[in-house]
């Protein structure tokens, strides 16, 4: 699948310019939009969704933000889902190793296409965008 607009939701500024490194270092070309928590990109979606603009190929999740985390964001996103024309794909990439957000990970097998643990690395990106 070719990729070309992303969302990386993730409080964290580093993983944001850590992110944009590796895509450039790896030549891949999309274009991320960034947004430090999952309301802001909930919003963004609704605002694509009202402007009849192209959605997201992928969205790069955190798990533990404020205001809205990446649980409460993926409720959200299965609102939404019916009025958006395309499949999304969603990875999770976070620092948490626990078992409870793995196993809730599965909960979402629907809009959840893999896992990934921070930091994330060339061949993560790599294996993430040549699908």
């Amino acid at each position: 699948m070719k990729f070309n607009d992303v969302f990386v939701v993730d409080d964290d500024k580093i993983f944001h310019f850590i992110i944009k490194k590796l895509l450039v270092n790896n030549n891949i070309n999309v274009t991320p939009f960034f947004f430090e928590n999952g309301l802001q990109a909930i919003e963004g979606i609704k605002s694509k969704i009202d402007n009849q603009e192209t959605q997201p190929d992928l969205i790069l999740l955190d798990i533990n933000m404020p205001i809205l985390d990446g649980w409460q964001f993926l409720e959200e996103f299965r609102l939404l889902k019916s009025k958006i024309q395309k499949e999304v794909v969603i990875y999770i990439i976070s620092s948490s190793d626990n078992t409870v957000d793995r196993n809730r990970a599965i909960d979402f097998k629907d809009e959840i296409t893999d896992y990934y643990l921070k930091p994330i690395t060339t061949d993560g990106i790599r294996s993430i965008f040549t699908v």
